[in-house]
């Protein structure tokens, strides 16, 4: 895997703004840093932590595209491949300094009325919550942001923490729909650049997200979900995405040129190439050639996970991320929640509820988004979803069909390993990695290793197949 160290942001702005204290009243504190400011103005703040949400989504999805086989490893039996103990104390320590800077930003908007700021605050703080819930389960939240009062903090529920989740989104709406905001977002805002009604629409779009993976639980209210949806987004343009730009391109177009320069990652995996060339379900989906380049003969071979590229007679060409392709362009953006995907969470929670006509509606129409804004010829569109395998009908559609066109829309996101666990891995054709740690798939990631070496007596006893909360 590839990391992008990303320090955090008292480190980031500490030489970008000089307070100086007027006199020598301060003159002999000798604790009080002259150079570090006191006091970060909101738009700052809200850049850095507009932009570092790209890198923690990614951070994640690094991980996680093995563990769903968007991605395997050339090498055998490689961790990631193989469900082995990972630490992941960089990305673990990501999120909590974003999280932290998300308070800090709250915190500050609200005593200087810029309640957009806070809005946007709590929106984005609700995000990275839910993130570290749905890869770790319980997590220190409530004493995790003051260190002074306690350096080793307890670990919160992750059920308490969703409903922290849900109160977070709904009090970042009321923000940002209450008016009168001192200050106004917009260049500082690597999101939507300062367009408030669109991170409403955002909250709503991750309060369907988030309430759409309570399936397994007796929480679960599809018409709740649908409500959210109604709220959403209407195009695949009002999308949440973080803006990269050539100076500071997208992180998975470093995956694929260091590939190029022989620094292996983003490989394809045979699951997923197989899953869009035609092999596992009887159709080739044209979306392949946004995902990837194909080889010199035209063909696409994937990577077996944890088999990687086996012996010498087996060390063929594989298909890989490269920068040609959709998502690992250079200035691709970042997809943090998407209009494909909350059509397909509507497929899904409307099929739950009975209403087929509806759901039915919003599955080709994620399919069709989806296609467009990958660039899909309108004639190759036009054919995949008049294909018997995907024009199944209203009567007909099922679970099983939501969840793997999902799956394509959620390519090398984070998200796609919550549904994989919530479809308890029940896709067509999928089987454990080669060389497998485990005896069956992945639940959970173990804690860091900063947290065994500093908290320990507060981390929960789990293991890597133990469910968390929502996933019962």
């Amino acid at each position: 895997m590839t990391a992008r160290l990303r320090p955090a942001l008292s480190v980031l702005l500490a030489g970008a703004f000089f307070v100086a204290a007027p006199g020598c009243d301060g003159f002999l504190d000798i604790n009080e840093n002259p150079n570090e400011p006191t006091q970060v103005p909101v738009g700052a703040l809200l850049a850095s932590t507009t932009f570092a949400t790209g890198e923690t989504t990614f951070g994640l999805g690094n991980l996680t595209a093995n563990y769903v086989q968007y991605l395997a490893s050339p090498n055998r039996a490689s961790a990631s491949d193989v469900y082995e103990r990972i630490s992941l104390d960089e990305t673990w320590g990501n999120l909590y300094d974003v999280m932290a800077d998300l308070k800090r930003l709250e915190a500050q908007a609200a005593a200087e009325g810029a309640t957009d700021y806070a809005g946007v605050a709590r929106i984005l703080l609700a995000y990275h919550l839910a993130s570290t819930v749905d890869a770790w389960g319980s997590a220190p939240y409530s004493q995790a942001f003051d260190p002074v009062e306690t350096l080793n903090p307890a670990y919160d529920d992750g059920e308490a923490l969703y409903n922290e989740v849900f109160r977070l989104l709904a009090d970042g709406i009321a923000a940002l729909e209450a008016g009168g905001s001192t200050l106004s977002p917009g260049g500082d805002d690597f999101v939507y650049g300062g367009d408030t009604d669109l991170w409403v629409k955002t909250a709503y779009a991750l309060r369907a997200r988030y309430l759409n993976h309570l399936t397994k639980t007796d929480a679960y209210d599809p018409q709740a979900v649908l409500a959210a949806v109604d709220r959403a987004y209407t195009s695949e343009a009002e999308s949440a995405t973080v803006a990269y730009f050539d100076d500071e391109i997208n992180p998975w177009a470093d995956v694929a040129i260091d590939n190029a320069n022989l620094f292996l990652g983003g490989w394809l995996s045979e699951q997923f190439v197989q899953a869009v060339d035609g092999t596992t379900y009887g159709v080739v989906d044209p979306r392949i050639e946004a995902y990837t380049d194909s080889l010199a003969d035209g063909s696409y071979v994937g990577t077996v996970n944890g088999a990687g590229r086996g012996g010498a007679k087996e060390q063929g060409e594989r298909v890989v991320l490269t920068t040609n392709t959709y998502y690992a362009r250079r200035t691709a953006p970042l997809e943090l929640v998407t209009y494909s995907e909350v059509k397909l969470v509507e497929a899904e929670a409307a099929l739950r509820a009975g209403q087929r006509d509806r759901a039915y509606a919003a599955y080709t129409e994620a399919i069709r988004a989806h296609m467009d804004k990958l660039g899909v010829g309108a004639d190759a569109a036009a054919a995949y979803l008049a294909a018997p395998q995907v024009s199944v009908g209203a009567a007909a559609l099922t679970l099983d069909d939501v969840f793997r066109e999902k799956y394509k829309v959620l390519f090398l996101n984070p998200e796609a390993w919550v549904d994989a666990r919530r479809h308890d891995y029940d896709y067509e054709g999928f089987v454990l990695p080669a060389n497998a740690e485990l005896p069956e798939f992945i639940r959970r990631i173990d804690y860091p290793d900063t947290e065994y070496s500093r908290n320990a007596s507060n981390i929960p006893e789990a293991s890597l197949t133990d469910r968390i909360w929502w996933d019962q």
